[in-house]
């Protein structure tokens, strides 16, 4: 029987703690282990992150510079996302930025880069393990003006009209109440603000068996939305100027493992958005 939103949360919670252990001992399994999944998919079993790449490989697929990869401290990129928010951000010295799932901080410590000693970077995210991860490179890096905060996307721990830009990296597709998601990110930013979100999304709807493959919905894959399906959401929170554009994504799947089976439908895609000036 397929998982409720609760039960979903918490599977991905656990899968994502795994990863951060997984990265702290060094080690290149845990959830990040590909596994089998029918004649031509392999997937990666418990989170969105690359099987046949290396960290800096896979963050050139992504579309990182190398001066981006080399800027964060060692062990901040778990090589968890499917593109690179900070391309279509615009970041802008003294703005207060919000990383949707900010995992071990790696966005959250190029965002700091960009907005300066006078902006300020706060990054959400549900799994104490990654937050444990993430406060401790900030304080490695000695990013001053970033700081993390335990909460689900869907419920932010962020004040009413506070935060200029939303950054989000492969993690709203892992949200079982989309629609919430974009009703918290309309709340919280400023009138005028934006989102700017490196996501999966699909053409079509996907069949039953892959939905309700849990393998798949951890791996970024089950969960994703159609691109008809983001719009409506986004319209429905009240967003304007909404811009989505799905982009080649073969280099990327597969580097994820995943066979010929997805790759018509599936994709990584840029997300931008506004929330209307008062």
């Amino acid at each position: 029987m397929w998982m409720d939103a609760h039960a979903l949360r918490e599977m991905v919670r656990k899968r994502y703690a795994e990863a951060a252990r997984g990265s702290a001992a060094g080690s290149a399994g845990g959830c990040c282990a590909p596994e089998p999944k029918g004649d031509d998919l392999l997937v990666v079993s418990g989170c969105c992150c690359g099987s046949g790449a290396g960290g800096e490989e896979l963050g050139r697929v992504l579309g990182y510079s190398d001066d981006e990869l080399a800027a964060a401290p060692a062990g901040a990129d778990l090589g968890l996302g499917c593109g690179n928010p900070q391309a279509i951000a615009s970041l802008k010295p003294g703005e207060t930025v919000l990383d949707l799932g900010s995992g071990a901080g790696f966005d959250c410590f190029l965002a700091a880069r960009q907005v300066g000693e006078s902006g300020r970077v706060i990054g959400v995210d549900m799994t104490p393990e990654m937050l444990a991860r993430a406060r401790e490179n900030a304080r490695k890096g000695g990013f001053a003006n970033v700081e993390f905060r335990l909460g689900e996307i869907e419920h932010l721990p962020v004040a009413d009209e506070s935060v200029d830009v939303i950054i989000s990296n492969c993690v709203i597709n892992l949200s079982p109440e989309k629609e919430q998601v974009f009703r918290e990110a309309f709340r919280v930013l400023r009138p005028g603000g934006r989102i700017a979100v490196a996501d999966m999304v699909s053409l079509a709807p996907l069949p039953p068996e892959v939905r309700e493959d849990l393998a798949l919905y951890a791996g970024c894959v089950a969960g994703v939305a159609t691109v008809g399906e983001l719009r409506t959401m986004l319209t429905e929170a009240g967003f304007v100027d909404i811009v989505i554009r799905p982009k080649d994504s073969e280099q990327l799947l597969e580097a994820w493992g995943a066979g010929e089976s997805l790759k018509n439908q599936v994709f990584s895609a840029t997300i931008e958005a506004r929330k209307p000036t008062a």
